[in-house]
């Protein structure tokens, strides 16, 4: 592994731009998804669209965990903790994503119930073993990065005989998502091609984006979520579309092998199955896009040991994340980007992760600079 600073130099970072520049054809148009919430938060940080020609235009994707959550989970984590005693533990960005009529975790705590964060699913399941005597639910997001982990867990919690430990199972699928995007089935976006994740591939590897190239002339390349990382992956993105070619290719081979952890996807395999149909933020019900705890464990399921009947969810119409998430708008464009909604105030599940592309932007403030180009000597 190389020190991280080789892949923020400033020197390697105009030599890249200059390429690209260069290979860029002014003629026309390139337009690359960012899948992942990761290099959302690069790009952003480190200004990395400034070095790109202004034909080339970086798409924001829904690979962010905690924005891609429907609202009508939320409700159910809330509806866990406020209706039955139990403890539940999940994630920081998520005790902030506002459920139905502005409801939160964190609120929900301030009220009384008992929510707890967590860094890991190890904590969550201490502090079921520290106490016996009451009902410790962990409930789970994220992609196939964190999935393992989870699936970890359980079978230490059967091994250990922990009958009060249980999880509440909302991972989801990374290609499934990819897929429905391409469909266009919620989206009119046109693509040229993604840059894939990094996390999520040093777990399932290159070959599930195979597909993507076969079935819809896409190339995808991987890249890890440094700087130069990214731009290496837009040059080789933009080599392949003049060239007319569709290929994964991996510019992160520090991390990811072709194959994947195979010890990480086996122990997923053995732990969950796939669900018939899931509900993203943004994309509506994906099939086969997010993962069940299968029946062997089902002693440890949480959605089969508490009963949540809850009422339609509502959303807010006001908040552009589902449209943000398939890459149809930018965040700037939100009506409440910036007023009322910050990462102080988050008004949406895009403002409130770290890795949410309204987060980024603001953070960064790539659109106050964008305003101030535009604005009269």
């Amino acid at each position: 592994m190389k020190y991280i600073e080789e892949f923020r130099d400033p020197k390697l970072a105009q030599t890249l731009s200059r390429a690209i520049a260069a290979a860029a054809d002014p003629a026309r148009t390139y337009r690359y998804m960012e899948f992942c919430g990761g290099h959302t938060h690069a790009i952003a940080r480190y200004g990395v669209e400034d070095l790109l020609p202004g034909n080339i235009a970086m798409i924001h994707g829904p690979g962010c965990p905690v924005c891609v959550l429907s609202v009508a989970r939320v409700d159910a984590a809330i509806a866990l903790a406020t209706r039955h005693d139990v403890i539940l533990c999940t994630y920081a960005d998520l005790m902030r994503v506002p459920g139905s009529k502005f409801t939160s975790l964190i609120k929900a705590r301030a009220e009384g119930a008992d929510v707890r964060m967590v860094y890991s699913v190890t904590d969550a399941l201490r502090i079921a073993r520290e106490n016996p005597a009451r009902e410790v639910v962990f409930f789970a997001i994220g992609f196939e990065t964190t999935t393992p982990p989870t699936a970890v867990a359980l079978k230490q919690a059967r091994a250990q005989g922990l009958g009060n430990f249980s999880v509440h199972c909302n991972h989801v699928l990374t290609p499934a998502a990819m897929r429905a995007i391409l469909e266009g089935r919620n989206s009119g976006v046109i693509l040229d091609g993604f840059v894939g994740p990094a996390h999520v591939s040093a777990v399932i590897g290159t070959e599930p984006y195979a597909e993507f190239t076969r079935d819809y002339g896409k190339p995808v390349v991987i890249a890890g979520f440094e700087p130069l990382d990214v731009m290496q992956a837009v040059l080789q993105l933009v080599r392949q579309t003049n060239e007319g070619r569709a290929e994964v290719e991996n510019e992160y081979s520090r991390a990811v092998a072709p194959e994947g952890n195979r010890v990480a996807i086996n122990i997923m395999d053995e732990v969950f199955a796939l669900r018939d149909t899931f509900e993203w933020r943004g994309l509506g019900h994906v099939a086969n896009s997010a993962l069940r705890i299968r029946d062997e464990y089902a002693g440890f399921d949480a959605e089969k040991r508490f009963a949540v009947d809850l009422p339609a969810p509502r959303e807010n119409k006001t908040c552009a994340c589902g449209d943000i998430l398939r890459g149809e708008k930018t965040p700037e464009q939100c009506a409440i980007f910036g007023d009322p909604c910050t990462p102080e105030n988050p008004l949406g599940a895009c403002m409130v992760s770290s890795e949410g592309a309204c987060a980024a932007h603001w953070t960064y403030g790539r659109f106050r600079q964008a305003e101030r180009a535009g604005a009269p000597a």
